[in-house]
């Protein structure tokens, strides 16, 4: 798993919410490196935060799902605009999900787990 955030402390609670879910996780601060761990394979699932400077999180979505080899991961997308969310019609074309900041890391956890179908473990 890939997460991107430019923010330490929401990146922090990501890496966090993967680690409660069981998953290995590559921790991006920017969309360019999230979008090179993709490349690199072995990626299930990817999650971005909309806003980051450089490549942002629709731009990393849209290289994923334009590859023939990443274009089935899935892609939880994360902003603190609700709007950004359900208003941007290309995130509900690029993405399996959504959640809007703050978020509580229960909840990311939870979330990574029905996208990646894991049962819980504790």
């Amino acid at each position: 798993m890939v997460i991107a955030d430019d923010d330490d402390d929401i990146r922090g609670l990501m890496v966090i919410a993967a680690g409660r879910a069981g998953v290995d996780v590559v921790a991006a601060d920017n969309g360019r490196s999230a979008l090179d761990a993709v490349l690199a394979g072995g990626v299930d699932l990817a999650v971005l935060d909309i806003s980051m400077p450089g490549l942002n999180g629709i731009e990393v979505a849209q290289a994923i799902r334009g590859d023939e080899s990443t274009r089935g991961t899935l892609i939880l997308m994360i902003s603190a605009s609700v709007q950004l969310l359900t208003d941007h019609g290309e995130v509900a074309g690029l993405s399996d999900g959504f959640i809007v900041k703050p978020f509580s890391p229960r909840v990311l956890t939870e979330r990574i787990r029905e996208m990646l179908a894991l049962e819980a473990t504790a």
